[in-house]
């Protein structure tokens, strides 16, 4: 399909290919580049949802109040972070359990909620109140703010404040837009809100 854009007047610039897996971006660049040629697979914009997201978020970075140099937190060091977080809390680690935990988190980011929203949240709140873990609001606030000052992003903080990039700052919608003229994305049934409201929001 992108060979075929590309053959019929597509430039390469302005094309965005987006993968779940680093394997999959990899196997597509090859594939693409034994078809079009080197050169003009470099210039799209191919890879990961998360690789690509960071690049421009390390752009507009400044705009998030963070550096563009901030670091991004693989699933183990969010782990870590949060085992923290839950000791400085003095809570139970048998009752709130990192993984779980993390778990929680990284779905209300999916769903867009922010610390700050999750604190307002009482149906969230209440939820996890039922299940004995009343306090991974307050969780969710230490550890976004440690990684605000420490800053640092994970994987899902990535999709978030790309979200809040593009909601927030219309006048980087436009410019990416501007710039992108056709989006492809691998699978795309397998999206979730953050993702689908990402493409949804740089398409239209």
């Amino acid at each position: 399909k992108i060979a075929y854009l590309l053959d019929n007047g597509a430039k390469p610039s302005e094309v965005m290919a987006l993968t779940f897996t680093n394997k999959a971006a990899k196997e597509m660049r090859s594939r693409i580049a034994a078809l079009v040629g080197g050169k003009k697979a470099g210039q799209l914009w191919s890879g990961t949802f998360h690789s690509i997201f960071a690049k421009i978020l390390r752009k507009y970075s400044s705009l998030l109040g963070f550096p563009s140099t901030f670091t991004i937190y693989d699933g183990s060091d969010a782990k870590n972070a949060i085992k923290l977080c839950i000791k400085e809390l003095q809570l139970d680690e048998k009752i709130y359990k990192p993984n779980v935990v993390l778990s929680r988190i990284s779905a209300a980011k999916n769903n867009l909620v922010t610390a700050e929203a999750y604190m307002n949240n009482h149906v969230a709140i209440q939820n996890d109140m039922k299940s004995g873990k009343g306090k991974i609001c307050e969780v969710y606030r230490l550890y976004a703010k440690k990684c605000k000052t420490d800053s640092v992003m994970d994987f899902d903080d990535i999709l978030l404040y790309m979200n809040i990039l593009l909601r927030d700052f219309p006048e980087v919608t436009s410019e990416l837009r501007s710039q992108i003229s056709h989006i492809l994305v691998d699978e795309y049934q397998d999206t979730n809100m953050a993702q689908y409201h990402i493409v949804k929001k740089i398409a239209q």
